[in-house]
């Protein structure tokens, strides 16, 4: 199984941008779906985007489709989100997720991604107005 560490949060003005990333530890990090949620204080956490093993497959939440690109790296055992045009609403702590399936156990049901296998510590990303 991979551990994975996300960096890049801070914070930044509303309208700019941020890129984060997720390293992973181990040697199958091929094997793995990759994504991203958000939990904004008060609030559930919520799917933002996925990228599927060899990055052929992505899908992403309305509310962050066109704004945010989701990319990985397998020769460096890397996932990205480069986030454009950051709005306030967009702060949250960022988890990156793995998950050896890429579907609807992703964005389906509360979209809280509870069935994914792994779960990094999370980043603070914060957009002022």
């Amino acid at each position: 199984q991979v551990q994975l560490v996300e960096s890049g949060g801070g914070l930044v003005q509303a309208g700019g941008s941020l890129r984060l990333s997720c390293a992973a530890s181990g040697r199958t990090f091929s094997s793995y779906a990759m994504g991203w949620f958000r939990q904004a204080p008060g609030k559930e956490r919520e799917f933002v985007t996925v990228i599927s093993w060899t990055g052929g497959g992505k899908y992403y939440a309305d509310s962050v489709k066109g704004r945010f690109t989701i990319s990985r790296d397998n020769a460096k055992n890397t996932m990205y989100l480069q986030m454009n045009s950051l709005k306030p609403e967009d702060t949250a702590v960022y988890y990156c997720a793995a998950d050896r399936e890429y579907g609807r156990r992703w964005w389906g049901g509360s979209g809280q991604g509870g069935l994914l296998e792994v779960w990094g510590q999370g980043t603070l990303v914060t957009v002022s107005s």
